[in-house]
């Protein structure tokens, strides 16, 4: 995951100067010193390092500690401060006509990720915005584009408009957008081939486009992995075409940032959107505050409670919670939480999000983890309905059969059925400790023979 490294190098930065009564230009200087090593091995642009330390040192440097924080608490305020201002200080929402319907121009170089952020844009809107609408497949240069947009089109149930490959890009979106109007989409998505900012013959086409849909936002995609040349691109197509934002693809992978962090500052394009994934749901809508609370390892727990709203069923998780807080829950409510977490990806994903756990997320093993979710699910999925009720019922036969037909052990069956004893167990623990109130403490522990523990404490009778 992008920032990863600088998270590190910044926390490491920060408890350099953790203990200290005040902000001093020594302590300040070492602290710093640590922070420009960070944001240049993340590939931030030089210029954009030095301006961002110099208005972190002029607002710390000679500052009175305040009574609940330390030096380091203060000095991470200020540099997420700096972080946030530097990101685009808030969100970049697409620009929604009032009325009528919306066009947006997807724009990029080739190999970015162009024609699935137009699927996962799509997606967005009709799950978030509940909008309708229509996509226009104008790239009739790369092989087998227009058949990429068709499938990404069904697979989120949005009209894709075209005119196959021997129709020119420019009377492709002309006709799609009357044909939009028509349909009463109320917006527009439209797909152009990818093309070097340098390609001059390429982006005159795009000029023609814009002239001819005027767009209310152009879009350009920009791949993570490119590092400092997001910043030429984005400044050579935003002199062509004005953009109006940007969207970052693969951001879930191996890069280092960088170029995420300078852009917004160097070419006043705000990021609007970022890739975190290969499925159609893995977008997320930028919040730069929130993409500082990440960077500096404070989790993201904002994000996190939008997509439990979003992909999880929270009637039916209430309804799990509360029966394992009665002790009633079966090995069917079991596959269901298990079902509803996956839905909001990795376990190492989610603790990144959760403040005080992100920094024990680079110890999860996503990949074992999912294995033995699927694992589980399988084993759950090859009992009878009677056995997912009743496990106690299940003999050595029963279990050979389970793990026969979950391509699972007999070992790997017994571990799961003692794992939901033993937590169904102790929910039911919990629950009469609740009714009963602290001095129903027998419940938990279990009365030793011979013992006559009153519940009443005012009555002294043994």
């Amino acid at each position: 995951m992008a920032f990863e490294s600088l998270t590190e190098r910044l926390n490491k930065a920060f408890k350099n100067i953790s203990g200290q009564g005040k902000l001093t230009e020594k302590n300040m200087d070492d602290m710093l010193r640590e922070v420009r090593l960070a944001l240049l091995e993340a590939d931030v642009n030089y210029k954009i390092v030095k301006d961002f330390l110099v208005n972190v040192k002029d607002k710390a440097v000679g500052q009175e500690v305040y009574t609940s924080l330390n030096p380091s608490q203060m000095v991470v305020k200020i540099v997420h401060d700096e972080l946030v201002a530097l990101l685009g200080e808030k969100e970049a929402p697409l620009n929604f006509k009032e009325s009528g319907m919306t066009v947006v121009m997807m724009v990029g170089l080739q190999g970015t990720g162009k024609t699935t952020s137009v699927g996962k844009i799509t997606s967005l809107l009709k799950r978030k915005y509940n909008k309708h609408p229509m996509l226009i497949a104008a790239d009739v240069i790369r092989p087998a584009a227009i058949e990429q947009l068709q499938t990404l089109g069904k697979e989120v149930g949005a009209e894709v408009f075209s005119l196959g490959i021997e129709t020119p890009a420019v009377e492709t979106v002309r006709q799609g957008l009357a044909r939009a109007k028509e349909s009463g989409a109320d917006i527009v998505l439209i797909d152009t081939a990818g093309r070097l900012h340098i390609d001059d013959e390429l982006m005159e086409e795009l000029a023609q486009i814009k002239e001819i849909a005027k767009p209310d936002d152009i879009l350009l995609t920009v791949d993570a992995m490119t590092g400092q040349d997001i910043i030429n691109v984005a400044q050579a197509f935003h002199e062509k075409l004005n953009v109006t934002g940007l969207v970052v693809t693969k951001l879930d992978g191996d890069s280092r940032g960088g170029g995420v962090l300078s852009v917004r500052s160097i070419t006043q394009v705000p990021v609007k959107f970022i890739g975190l994934g290969e499925k159609m749901e893995d977008l997320d809508v930028f919040y730069p505050d929130r993409m500082a609370d990440r960077i500096l390892g404070m989790g993201d727990i904002m994000t996190l409670v939008e997509q439990a709203q979003e992909k999880m069923d929270l009637e039916q998780s209430e309804k799990s919670a509360r029966k394992m807080m009665e002790g009633t829950f079966t090995l069917d409510d079991m596959l269901q939480q298990v079902e509803q977490v996956q839905k909001l990806g990795s376990l190492g994903g989610i603790m990144k999000m959760i403040p005080g756990l992100n920094q024990f997320a680079s110890q999860m093993d996503d990949e074992k983890t999912t294995r033995q979710m699927n694992r589980s699910k399988a084993i759950i999925r090859s009992m009878t309905k009677e056995e997912r009720q009743d496990p106690g019922i299940l003999r050595a036969s029963r279990k050979k059969r389970i793990a026969a037909g979950s391509g699972t052990t007999v070992q790997e069956v017994n571990a799961l059925v003692n794992q939901f004893e033993k937590t169904r167990q102790m929910m039911k623990q919990m629950a009469q400790l609740q009714k009963g109130g602290k001095m129903n403490m027998n419940a938990l522990m279990g009365q030793k023979k011979g013992m006559n523990i009153p519940l009443n404490p005012r009555r002294r009778k043994w």
